[in-house]
């Protein structure tokens, strides 16, 4: 389903993404990136400018490009190019993805450097991504060419909305910024207990494939609009202290 929001509330939403990744440790420096398509297509999409802080970050500084315009990088406002080429090809090859967030997230990150990991049903909050999360074992440098936004898109379909880049970082996709900063924290949150729990060099007690999978249905099938409930209860707390983000 694609998103409805207006563009100054999509920015709104986006730059709240940026400022509770920056409060929550899962950003790095002035790099990672967060994007959301504003046209139905997704070609028209919010970026963060180059340099930009998360912290700092405010709806009227968010880029608004065109992913099918072959001038962007010449303009005077021109985004990172790691971005440009990841975003770009994601949304318009990902119509679907209207929301992508692009972070290095340590604990996270310290499971795609693992020789051919893959994420384990290990506590309740993994099994919110079984079968929801692909894998990219061909690190291969910077994206600094349409053809690695290609190849990255090529991977992230097929019913997958999450990306372990290996020696990397991750990619998530939603349906909406609310949605895709939901399945945001809860991965670094199972990454961290992961981390965790092969740090102690103790058998792992897996939740078996039957349950793992139930489990994975009831977190996808929620009664209750759990993502939007906390998205909602976070820019509230960003109204109170730090309103700034709006502007």
């Amino acid at each position: 389903m694609h998103n409805t929001l207006s563009e100054t509330q999509l920015r709104r939403d986006l730059t709240a993404a940026f400022r509770w990744a920056a409060r929550l440790d899962m950003h790095e420096a002035v790099a990672n990136h967060f994007s959301a398509a504003v046209s139905d297509d997704g070609k028209q999409f919010l970026l963060n400018p180059v340099g930009r802080h998360f912290s700092r970050m405010r709806a009227s500084e968010l880029l608004l490009l065109d992913a099918a315009n072959p001038h962007t990088m010449q303009g005077a406002n021109a985004p990172d190019p790691t971005a440009w080429y990841l975003h770009a090809e994601l949304h318009q090859r990902l119509p679907q993805a209207r929301c992508i967030l692009h972070t290095h997230m340590a604990s996270t990150t310290a499971l795609c450097c693992l020789q051919d990991f893959e994420f384990l049903m290990l506590d309740q909050n993994a099994c919110r991504f079984h079968r929801r999360i692909a894998y990219d074992r061909d690190y291969s440098g910077m994206a600094l060419d349409a053809s690695e936004g290609e190849r990255v898109a090529r991977l992230t379909g097929a019913g997958k909305n999450i990306l372990f880049m290996g020696n990397h970082g991750v990619i998530v996709v939603g349906a909406s910024v609310a949605q895709a900063f939901d399945d945001l924290y809860y991965l670094q949150k199972a990454a961290t207990v992961q981390v965790l729990a092969l740090s102690t060099g103790r058998p792992l007690a897996l939740i078996p494939e039957p349950v793992a999978a139930l489990a994975g249905a009831q977190w996808n099938n929620y009664p209750t609009q759990f993502s939007e409930l906390h998205f909602a209860e976070l820019k509230q707390i960003l109204d109170i202290e730090e309103k700034d983000y709006t502007t």
